[in-house]
């Protein structure tokens, strides 16, 4: 642990350098979304549709956890793709902290906690933005929600980080936001229940760690908790981090040739 906050310095820098292009990204873009999604959409959806669809939920209080989620997870592959490819093959990184007395682990797990430490801060104002809009039931559910947010990002960038790693050329990660990010946001029941789906998608959507995180916030923001079903699904999503930062260990040693 000591040799994971040696390195907290670097990673405030880096941030110092770079936070003011992520204003726009993590509270503009949040407010527009459920302004337009939930308010505009979401008028036309609570006169048409009938409550019990949404757990008796009207439209925003349903997509604004949804919309949570998927900010986490999508945050957290952004920061799990080109940065980490950076690191590794551009600035090398990786490389000058491998040179100290710092090992693969303690590299891997502070730039993880930096990770962590974003998606974080954009949850937190996204959770602002969602009081605003009354969609938070308490204060105890929003700081539940942040951590799991928090987890939703860490199952997402432990696996991500493990592929990044590997990659030859960067233009793998545009194809990654096209056929995963996209796919995860529309189809893990941010925006409609995936009980609408034919089965065989709400199956795929079920086994994805994207409908649990989802799942999980929508409880703690509306208070309509299940007990099983929240073990449940934390217990998923710390299985996609844990079984990702073993993964990710392994192919970011070989790529450094480092097994400290």
């Amino acid at each position: 642990m000591q040799l994971v906050l040696r390195q907290y310095d670097y990673w405030i820098t880096v941030y110092r350098r770079t936070w003011r292009g992520s204003v726009i990204t993590s509270f503009v873009l949040p407010f527009l979304f459920l302004a337009a999604m939930g308010i505009g959409l979401g008028g036309f959806v609570d006169e048409q549709a009938d409550s019990r669809a949404l757990d008796g939920l009207d439209y925003v209080s349903f997509i604004a956890p949804g919309l949570l989620a998927t900010t986490a997870m999508q945050a957290a592959i952004g920061e799990a793709t080109w940065p980490v490819y950076g690191n590794l093959k551009w600035n090398r990184v990786y490389q000058s902290m491998l040179a100290t007395p710092l090992g693969v682990v303690d590299v891997l797990n502070a730039h993880l906690a930096f990770i962590g430490f974003r998606i974080a801060t954009t949850a937190a104002v996204f959770i602002a933005v969602m009081a605003a809009f009354g969609t938070v039931a308490s204060v105890p559910g929003a700081v539940v929600a942040l951590l799991v947010a928090v987890l939703i990002g860490l199952a997402h960038t432990t696996p991500c980080f493990a592929f990044s790693v590997t990659r030859k050329d960067p233009s793998a990660f545009a194809v990654v936001f096209r056929v995963v990010v996209v796919p995860l946001s529309l189809f893990s029941g941010a925006f409609f229940p995936v009980s609408q789906l034919p089965s065989a998608l709400e199956w795929f959507a079920k086994v994805t760690p994207m409908w649990h995180g989802v799942e999980l916030v929508r409880m703690c923001t509306t208070g309509l908790v299940d007990r099983d079903a929240a073990v449940l699904h934390v217990g998923y999503l710390v299985l996609w981090a844990v079984a990702g930062w073993f993964v990710a260990r392994h192919f970011f040693a070989r790529q450094v040739g480092d097994t400290r």
